[in-house]
């Protein structure tokens, strides 16, 4: 069967399946297979792909329902087969579904099982027939449960958020968690400014500033026309856009843009990014210090660096340092002396991201939050020997979940009594001032702010 949509698709979610990769590691290394595919096919197969793991826990209440055999006898290869089949006659109008139902029975021949294709066949059928008819759990009787399946959301995050955020806020969080994310983009005041990006893009699509951080732009779109908003955020090319080569700017979540507007970086201080990962708030640390000082880049990831370097030689930016260390193991401040300023953006379950992550949904668990729990406070107490006296810390995650949010903080204070949380906001425009709770604590939600989940705290040293 040669490279098509479908049988690409396959491939990924049977790979999402085995918890090893990333689906964004995954798409990645999908684009050298569907480079010779028209666009119409590269963009079927990331709305598949986003659109199955969106939805994948009423796909599987729905195919409970068919099939004879239990879900959970089926290997993930079959499911797979049924979930895209299913997703594209419950939330892709424009594809019959008669042609949904071939195209899944083909993929099921690609596994050499002759069972296997009269069981695809036979079970998306009867679902094409009587998927209307079924009947959801009772709102009333079985919030959680209703919930889980309506809004295809694991049942042990909603037993969570209903009495956190209460039943129609967890709805609504849900719906946004469901939808496209906007694009995002920070202009790189080094080189534009936002006023210029914003005329600059218009010919991609509709486009406006964000609301929060005086940088940013928001463009929505949608790749793959359909009924349903699933298609993927990144199937056309940030690269090919006006302005990228010349480093005007750098794709950046508004929420993510916020954690540096917090660190509050000066001109020629000295600031380490201790996960600086792809770089980004790498990139908006040396624009807010004017390109003037220094900043050491941290990551475990040789790679990752090798792409930082690219990436500020691309904006223009020559104060960044890299160095590869893992901090899970003490730091050496004699060699690498103390800063002005530290971001921690740690790693973490990435809950506030699900909008673009989805098959974290299905990897995430009570288990792996109190993990990145230890972890995270681990990595703050390593990183917080590189801070000055009266230096400021910054710790963010883009989670929303209270694991890796309050504890984290309450348990690094309990230890680190010369730490204290700065709730003096100075820096801050008004507009952030209304996302800082009395505490001290910056959170952001995409259903009420339009933007990722963020959590971020910032430290002060004493002398």
């Amino acid at each position: 069967m040669p490279p098509n949509s479908r049988l690409i698709s396959l491939s990924v979610l049977n790979e999402v399946d085995q918890d090893k990769k990333t689906l964004d590691h995954l798409l990645n290394a999908t684009f050298t297979q569907i480079v010779n595919l028209p666009q119409r096919e590269k963009n079927l197969t990331f709305t598949i792909v986003y659109g199955v793991l969106r939805y994948r826990k009423r796909l599987d209440w729905i195919l409970d329902h068919f099939s004879r055999t239990g879900l959970d006898k089926l290997d993930s290869e079959v499911l797979n087969i049924l979930r895209i089949g299913l997703f594209q006659v419950v939330y892709l109008t424009r594809i019959p579904a008669f042609a949904a139902v071939n195209t899944a029975v083909d993929l099921a021949k690609t596994l050499n099982k002759p069972w296997l294709t009269k069981f695809v066949n036979a079970v998306l059928r009867t679902a094409v027939r009587e998927y209307r008819e079924l009947t959801p759990p009772v709102m009333e009787n079985d919030p959680v449960m209703a919930v889980s399946i309506e809004k295809s959301m694991p049942q042990w995050l909603i037993s969570r958020w209903i009495p956190r955020f209460g039943l129609s806020q967890t709805l609504l969080l849900c719906d946004i968690i469901n939808t496209i994310p906007p694009l995002t983009l920070r202009a790189n005041t080094l080189k534009t400014t936002r006023s210029a990006l914003l005329e600059s893009v218009r010919i991609y699509a509709s486009n406006k500033p964000t609301a929060y951080c005086p940088d940013g732009v928001l463009m929505n779109h949608q790749e793959y026309p359909i009924s349903s908003p699933v298609a993927s955020p990144g199937a056309s090319s940030v690269a090919s856009m006006e302005g990228f080569r010349e480093g005007f700017f750098q794709v950046q979540d508004e929420a993510a843009q916020l954690v540096t507007l917090l660190l509050d970086p000066q001109p020629g201080e000295t600031v380490m990014d201790a996960c600086a990962g792809m770089g980004g708030k790498t990139g908006h640390i040396a624009q807010q210090m004017k390109n003037t000082g220094k900043i050491l880049a941290l990551d475990i990831n040789q790679d990752k660096l090798e792409k930082i370097n690219l990436e500020m030689s691309r904006l223009g930016i020559s104060i960044v340092g890299t160095l590869v260390h893992d901090l899970s193991l003490p730091v050496d401040t004699d060699r690498n002396g103390k800063y002005d300023r530290v971001l921690l953006d740690a790693p973490c379950s990435g809950l506030g991201v699900l909008r673009r992550n989805p098959d974290i949904k299905w990897r995430a668990s009570l288990d792996r939050l109190e993990c990145c729990k230890i972890r995270q406070i681990g990595f703050l107490d390593h990183i917080s020997q590189f801070v000055k006296p009266s230096g400021v810390l910054v710790y963010a995650v883009c989670s929303m979940e209270p694991e890796e949010n309050e504890a984290v903080v309450e348990a690094f204070l309990r230890d680190h009594s010369i730490f204290s949380i700065d709730k003096s906001l100075a820096g801050l425009s008004p507009q952030i001032h209304s996302l800082i709770s009395s505490e001290g604590h910056l959170r952001t939600f995409p259903h009420l702010h339009g933007m990722d989940g963020f959590f971020a705290v910032r430290f002060r040293r004493s002398n």
